[in-house]
């Protein structure tokens, strides 16, 4: 191959390795919104979506002319602990989603009369914007929305309705099913070999969880990573994503030097919860320790910085911080939580703090 061949391919995978990667940081990717992003991803649209196909058994639908790439991510272990709203929200976005379909374009204060009205004769919970709480919430899904591209609010409401639509990301249609289980279930598994569903489950993991234990996968995903060719399967897919993989005795961790597939940063100084629960590590890195621990650990650097994180500084501030910098610590795989005491994980090394002698 000629050296302007060699460039043409090292251009074309690393453009589909950040293809890849903007997608797992953002699934709906419009136009509007990041016109370098989904013109990288419309002209790579078929290797992208082979990977994820492959890898992953996740579909990709790219629409040039729509302005939108859309990465369906399917999950047999839907994370609560990460919930873009609360309940009320929820059925809040539902409701406004379904009038926006009917009615793309309207004014802010009737879609707000229609959602009240909406709500009362599904018999869900009332929906009244004279209260702050309420008029909040609507808010906050009309920011989601916006932050979608699905909606443009001003003083009229304009929707995409192609864009509502693609919002949700299950296989089956929720009006057809009962409980979360049937909601997520893949049929394409029910007979194919134990291979796809390894590979894909295993993938699955290692791009969504910060760290992957194993003693967190079953013994079939195990088996299936262990392997010569389970392991070449998933390194040549990492490489290709742009990413690292790397392997210790607990397990695995899935590296994209550039940050561009990472939702969350950490650490990360943006938060005051993420400069607690990086401090939380150091008082970890002693030993085991129950909540009450962390809250005392927290209590002593809020006394010690009295102008720092003034949201917690009031009463109960210390457990609350506490608290906040140990979900923080669990949702990255450092630390977890066991009949009320808390320990280190593994992955929590990388963040310890070496001495350095001269």
């Amino acid at each position: 191959m000629s050296r302007t061949g060699n460039q043409l391919a090292r251009l074309e995978s690393e453009e589909v390795a950040r293809g890849v990667r903007l997608l797992l940081a953002r699934p709906l990717i419009t136009a509007t919104l990041d016109h370098d992003g989904f013109d990288l991803i419309r002209r790579r649209r078929e290797p992208i979506t082979k990977w994820f196909d492959y890898y992953c058994g996740w579909r990709v639908v790219v629409e040039p002319r729509a302005g939108y790439a859309r990465l369906f991510k399917v999950t047999q272990r839907p994370d609560s602990s990460r919930p873009a709203f609360d309940r009320r929200r929820y059925t809040l976005l539902c409701l406004v989603c379904a009038e926006l379909l009917t009615t793309p374009v309207m004014t802010l204060d009737e879609l707000t009369t229609r959602t009240k009205q909406a709500a009362t004769e599904d018999g869900l919970t009332p929906f009244d914007p004279s209260r702050r709480g309420d008029r909040n919430a609507f808010n906050d899904v009309l920011t989601f929305l916006e932050e979608h591209g699905a909606v443009e609010a001003g003083e009229h409401v304009r929707a995409d309705p192609t864009l509502i639509t693609r919002l949700l990301a299950a296989p089956v249609p929720p009006s057809t099913v009962d409980t979360i289980a049937d909601l997520t279930r893949e049929t394409r598994y029910d007979n194919a070999h134990r291979s796809l569903w390894q590979r894909h489950s295993v993938m699955r993991r290692l791009i969504d969880d910060p760290v992957l234990y194993k003693e967190d996968l079953t013994a079939s995903q195990l088996s299936f990573l262990t392997s010569p060719s389970g392991r070449k399967v998933v390194q040549t897919g990492i490489r290709l994503a742009g990413c690292t993989l790397e392997e210790r005795a607990e397990g695995y961790l899935v590296v994209d030097a550039d940050a561009i597939a990472t939702d969350t940063r950490f650490p990360d100084d943006d938060n005051h919860a993420k400069v607690a629960a990086l401090l939380l590590l150091d008082r970890l890195a002693l030993g085991p320790a129950t909540t009450e621990d962390l809250a005392e650990e927290a209590r002593e650097l809020l006394t010690k910085f009295r102008t720092w994180a003034k949201a917690y500084q009031s009463d109960g501030g210390a457990g609350r911080l506490a608290a906040d910098g140990l979900e923080l610590l669990e949702a990255f795989g450092l630390a977890r939580t066991e009949n009320g005491t808390v320990h280190r994980l593994p992955a929590a090394a990388r963040y310890a703090v070496e001495e350095l002698h001269d």
